[in-house]
């Protein structure tokens, strides 16, 4: 295996990496607590690392190898914590001082699974082969210890980064079969990953799109756009209209004279932009730019406001304008939506179509909450099918 070669190699030149990495700690702490243990900082440092808190967990690590300097654990957190912030030359070396240093198949299961996460973490930017490269990892890893479900779950976050989603599911699956760790986190995972089969993206964008837990403006615009093929739909169902009323000359020489703000003054440099434009031009209510001129891309939308939108859209292509009106006055079915909110009406539109549902625990809709990649790329899938019909 390739990742397994690459831990031979450097186990030449790991004497040397050893002295550089221990410079700062260069004698060994002695413990000052009952748990001032190695084992107890990586686990501390881990958990930290989960949940964003990148220099406290390195701050776990470093303790960790103050206390045994040849910690393999030590040196898998440090390089994900130099994963984490983008230095990946230093990250692999020191995943490769934890696998020199493992004594255990679990210590070397764990620098490869370590290796699976930073390929993961810096996909080209440590290897145009990044992917094989963690399948690699993945391999020695089971091989090591075939029941390891941080194995099988991390090589499923590759694989979906990668949006290799089946690979994806059959990693997380399998991580639910174990049912020894990561199982929530698996599960929630698999749901994800479910949710974008199910929604079926057709486009580079829509994939891209599909992984981000709370969208934007400019991330719906372009799911419009590109998923839905809005402006394609417009132009085909939408009746054109003309102005033919008569215009004074002198006025409309006036008009033309002037000099007019664009509709939105903070996309020239989006990367979005000719989506944002596209919506722009087709004026969907819930998606206009503000008075000020600002289409405020990186905005994120709720429930509600994605209700708006999806409401305005089936208005617009069906040409039925009773569906503006039809739930007015009805009693809501949602213990948090009041039946006299402004958006009342769109919600009820789109969950009584079952292009969005409330929470199955609560029955609540939440309207005020985000949106994920997923569950807006479900919904539209949901809308084009009915449109379609």
């Amino acid at each position: 295996m390739k990742t397994e070669k690459r831990l031979l190699v450097f186990g030449l030149v790991g004497v040397m990496l050893m002295l550089v990495f221990s410079g700062c700690a260069s004698k060994m702490r002695a413990p000052e607590a009952e748990l001032d243990t190695p084992e107890h900082h990586v686990m501390n440092g881990m958990k930290l690392l989960k949940k964003g808190n990148v220099d406290d967990a390195e701050r776990e690590f470093i303790l960790a190898k103050e206390l045994d300097l040849k910690f393999s654990g030590a040196y898998a957190g440090l390089g994900l914590v130099c994963g984490h912030r983008g230095d990946f030359e230093k990250a692999m070396e020191n995943m490769k001082l934890a696998g020199n240093y493992a004594d255990t198949k679990e210590e070397k299961a764990d620098a490869y699974i370590g290796y699976i996460r930073l390929y993961t973490l810096g996909k080209s930017k440590i290897d145009e082969d990044w992917l094989e490269e963690a399948e690699d990892a993945f391999d020695d890893a089971v091989d090591l210890s075939p029941d390891s479900a941080a194995a099988y779950f991390y090589m499923g976050v590759a694989y979906k980064e990668a949006y290799e989603f089946s690979d994806a599911a059959m990693m997380f699956s399998k991580v639910l079969d174990l049912d020894t760790e990561y199982v929530a986190d698996a599960d929630a995972e698999f749901l994800v990953v479910q949710k974008i089969q199910r929604a079926m993206p057709g486009t580079m964008v829509g994939k891209k799109i599909a992984l981000v837990k709370e969208i934007t403006r400019g991330d719906i615009a372009a799911l419009f756009i590109e998923e839905l093929n809005l402006d394609a739909l417009y132009e085909k169902r939408t009746a054109k209209t003309f102005d033919t009323s008569y215009k004074d000359p002198v006025k409309r020489f006036e008009t033309e004279e002037t000099v007019k703000l664009p509709p939105a003054t903070d996309i020239a440099d989006y990367v979005l932009k000719t989506d944002v434009d596209a919506v722009i031009a087709i004026g969907i209510h819930g998606l206009e730019p503000y008075p000020d001129h600002t289409f405020r891309p990186n905005e994120k939308i709720t429930r509600a406001n994605y209700a708006v939108m999806i409401e305005d859209i089936l208005i617009k292509v069906t040409g039925d304008q009773k569906l503006a009106t039809k739930f007015i006055g009805s009693e809501s079915p949602f213990p948090d939506l009041r039946n006299d909110l402004h958006y009342f009406n769109a919600v009820m539109v789109c969950t009584t179509r079952g292009i969005l549902q409330g929470d199955v625990g609560s029955g609540e809709f939440k309207p005020m909450g985000t949106i994920s990649g997923a569950d807006a790329l479900l919904a539209i899938r949901t809308l084009k099918s009915q449109i379609e019909m």
